[in-house]
């Protein structure tokens, strides 16, 4: 089935299965395609973001279950911190699988990493989608969810086409300055293959 996704702009995407059947205006891909499903969006469609720092935030870093908020708090756990609570591998995966539905709520869809040692975290990587895209040493800046926020040039996955992998997000903002002055916490949708793998409720 053919879902279009347009923004406020009126700028829209076409896909099919994994990939993009046609990139234009709203108008023009519901007249070529009137069976289609269409999905609004508030904001705008962008490629989707990726996050440099991949290694730090899975590998490096405990995100913690909501329900541990009350003896870990909400924010991930590094150094000393998470050296003293010693996750076993079942609870490394349990982590990195929410670390990356939290970097999907910010719009990224690849992550930079150097080799990942952590089975479990190649695993979460693995069934949640995001693209990994190798890197060489530590990229610098500050980790953070939020590309935006790292203090590193953001860098979005390769423009989208006809005929290239249907991986983008929306952003709840009038257009790309905005979004730069706000930040990925405005996501409202990410797209990776085809699939809606986030969307804000």
């Amino acid at each position: 089935m053919l879902t279009i996704h347009a923004d406020s702009r009126g700028r829209a995407l076409a896909v099919r299965g994994a990939w993009i059947a046609g990139a234009a205006p709203l108008d023009d891909l519901v007249a070529a395609h009137p069976a289609a499903r269409v999905r609004r969006w508030p904001g705008i469609l962008t490629p989707g973001l990726v996050n440099p720092h991949g290694t730090e935030l899975l590998e490096e870093a405990y995100h913690p279950d909501p329900r541990e908020a009350g003896e870990l708090g909400t924010e991930p756990l590094t150094g000393a911190a998470l050296a003293a609570l010693a996750p076993d591998e079942a609870r490394w995966g349990a982590s990195a699988r929410r670390g990356v539905q939290r970097m999907l709520a910010h719009g990224t869809v690849a992550v930079a990493c150097e080799e990942l040692r952590r089975r479990a975290v190649r695993d979460a990587l693995a069934r949640s989608g995001p693209a990994v895209v190798g890197r060489l040493g530590r990229p610098g800046g500050v980790p953070s969810l939020d590309p935006y926020a790292c203090g590193l040039p953001v860098e979005f996955a390769p423009p989208r086409k006809q005929g290239s992998a249907a991986r983008f997000a929306v952003f709840d903002v009038p257009d790309e300055t905005a979004l730069a002055e706000r930040g990925a916490a405005t996501c409202v949708a990410t797209v990776i293959e085809g699939r809606l793998v986030y969307r804000r409720r």
